[in-house]
């Protein structure tokens, strides 16, 4: 099935690298195409120019467009996380190599991209009818940078 919107990401020239990773990162994910540039440019011959790949099944493509544009926080990806050992993986993967650890969940891989690493309990937590339970849990957050699951339940119960 064809979709009618796909994420564009516009990388320099990582574009490849980066969509071979992203693909052996998050599970039901794979490299689906490779465009090259031709004779023609504007980069040599048998550069990677687009690649189109696929993370937990949704379509992307990877554009090798140059140095002109990076990554910043206005945009994320958003892994949610069943349990610690789920958001250390990913924690420790994105920052791997290069990577940034970032404030309350978000990181920054090697290319710059930013991920949110999140447990499926920290919206309930946020969003306990308990405000003070939920409150509790937003200012544990907020002095994380990786969230601990253990921690966060903890600060909520006071």
């Amino acid at each position: 099935m064809s979709e009618k919107i796909t994420t564009c990401l516009w990388f320099d020239t990582e574009g490849e690298e980066a969509a071979e990773f992203y693909s052996t990162l998050i599970p039901n994910s794979r490299v689906t195409g490779v465009e090259r540039y031709g004779e023609a440019g504007p980069r040599p011959a048998g550069t990677a120019m687009t690649v189109t790949f696929e993370l937990d099944g949704r379509p992307y493509v990877a554009l090798n467009g140059g140095p002109d544009y990076r990554f910043n926080e206005a945009v994320s990806f958003q892994v949610s996380c069943e349990d610690q050992d789920e958001v250390d993986h990913y924690w420790s993967t994105l920052t791997a190599d290069g990577g940034q650890e970032g404030p309350c969940g978000w990181c920054k891989d090697r290319w710059g991209l930013s991920w949110q690493i999140v447990p499926t309990m920290l919206p309930k937590l946020l969003g306990d009818p308990d405000q003070d339970r939920a409150q509790r849990a937003m200012t544990a957050m907020l002095g994380m940078g990786k969230l601990d699951i253990a921690a966060l339940l903890a600060a909520a119960d006071g």
